[in-house]
């Protein structure tokens, strides 16, 4: 590819990524009901209601799921590909292989941002411990769901939680096992060369 190429594969891969990561985030907070008068999330919220608010008109919520942030994230995942494959001068993807990549890809996204939270949790909690934020109440927020199934199986010892750690593990093992096969799979349905797409 030429330079332009590479630029133009780089400005969309940032716009589209850092969008749907809005959408992401606003999805989870909604599932585990954190805060939402915090700042941040008002940040959030704000940014992602100009195309979700009419489309909910439209398509409902399932089992507490905002399935319109949903199909607006696999719509805008989709779209990325797309257009990174026409950058690119790949053939057009098969359908039904984009579509089952996109899903994948976004399933992964959603456990690095459980990942990275509990990362970046725990390093707040050495270096500011019981200090209020909103950063971290939002993160104490997120990451619940998953702390509180590890902490009842590994309570604190000695004043030690090494429940992040722990669960950091099973969540990149989880990924390695189970998404990163999914991913090639789903990969290999769009075409051959979509082997070396986006890497």
């Amino acid at each position: 590819m030429n330079p332009f190429s590479n630029a133009g594969v780089f400005l969309i891969s940032t716009l589209f990524g850092l969008y749907i990561l809005a959408f992401m985030l606003r999805l989870i907070l909604q599932m585990v009901r954190a805060d939402f008068y915090n700042p941040v999330s008002r940040f959030i919220v704000k940014i992602t209601n100009p195309p979700l608010k009419p489309l909910r008109r439209f398509i409902p919520g399932f089992a507490g799921i905002d399935m319109a942030s949903v199909i607006i994230m696999l719509a805008l995942q989709m779209l990325e590909f797309f257009i990174i494959t026409l950058l690119r001068n790949f053939p057009a993807p098969d359908i039904l292989g984009l579509t089952l990549y996109a899903f994948i890809e976004l399933v992964t996204l959603g456990f690095y941002v459980f990942l990275f939270s509990i990362f970046i949790l725990a390093i707040l909690s050495w270096i500011n411990p019981g200090q209020y934020n909103p950063i971290n109440n939002l993160l104490s927020q997120i990451t619940a769901p998953v702390l509180r199934p590890v902490r009842r199986l590994l309570p604190p010892m000695s004043g030690m939680d090494l429940s992040p750690m722990f669960a950091m593990v099973g969540l990149w093992l989880i990924k390695l096992l189970l998404l990163d096969p999914l991913g090639h799979w789903a990969k290999g349905m769009m075409y051959p060369a979509a082997r070396v797409l986006m890497q």
